[in-house]
């Protein structure tokens, strides 16, 4: 990336911490200027900038619940008014409830599909129309899809529709050089991850994989980078499963 011409910037969903923060730091890392986008958690998100302008990039915590419209409206206002036009477009930002479909309640269905459907979804709709052309777009999925794991039922209901998505709006977007593609981790050591689970658990699913071992975030981070950068210009509508090989 040459940091000599104005840098591309980059939007990604939910980076104050875990996989999105390594996003975050990796695409700063290639030159891109990001806006680390967070719901709640500003001290974490100012941590990521902080970071980031310290090994010399350039950064903005930028408060939006990806799940109201309007609030995602006004962060791409934002964004363009201080950074400039988006170019990359990271739907990170997700929930994962661990609960039977029937121990399901009304409120974490809605909560689920309001920031991992409605939340894709409505930056999506955005970008159509904001990201710059020769753009990319990644979305989020889970190789649990395959997997098909007990208590993973509604989130694995959010990310087929996600993966739905992706293939469409990526022949959507025709004329405008932009792909749309989406990556589906598998098990990855995150605080999201390690919560409500027991040692036998963690174990169990870091050895299910061939290469025996969890995910980490600057894994996926570097799948997100490929994609987002020159390297990935010709995969487009595809969902790319980063998983060790468990599925």
């Amino acid at each position: 990336m040459n940091h000599t011409a104005s840098p591309r910037i980059a939007l990604v969903t939910g980076a104050s911490r875990g996989i999105g923060a390594a996003i975050a730091r990796r695409l700063a890392a290639d030159g891109f200027a990001v806006a680390v986008n967070y719901a709640s958690k500003q001290s974490e998100a100012d941590a990521v900038v902080a970071a980031i302008e310290q090994a010399g990039g350039r950064a903005l915590a930028v408060q939006a619940d990806v799940a109201d419209s309007a609030a995602v409206k006004r962060m791409f206002d934002t964004i363009e008014g201080t950074l400039g036009r988006v170019d990359v477009l990271v739907n990170n930002a997700g929930v994962l409830p661990y609960v039977t479909i029937a121990e399901t309640s009304d409120d974490t269905f809605e909560r689920t599909f309001a920031i991992n459907v409605q939340g894709t979804f409505n930056t999506m709709r955005e970008a159509a129309t904001r990201l710059n052309a020769g753009g990319r777009i990644v979305n989020f999925s889970t190789s649990v899809l395959g997997l098909s794991l007990p208590t993973y039922g509604v989130y694995v209901g959010t990310k087929a529709a996600v993966e739905a998505m992706t293939r469409v709006f990526a022949k959507e977007l025709r004329g405008r050089a932009i792909t749309c593609n989406a990556v589906a981790p598998g098990p990855v050591a995150t605080e999201l991850f390690f919560n409500g689970k027991t040692d036998a658990q963690i174990e169990h699913l870091a050895k299910m994989p061939p290469l025996e071992r969890l995910g980490q975030p600057d894994d996926i981070a570097g799948v997100v980078a490929f994609l987002a950068g020159p390297d990935g210009a010709w995969v487009n509508g595809q969902v790319l499963r980063a998983n060790g090989g468990i599925v």
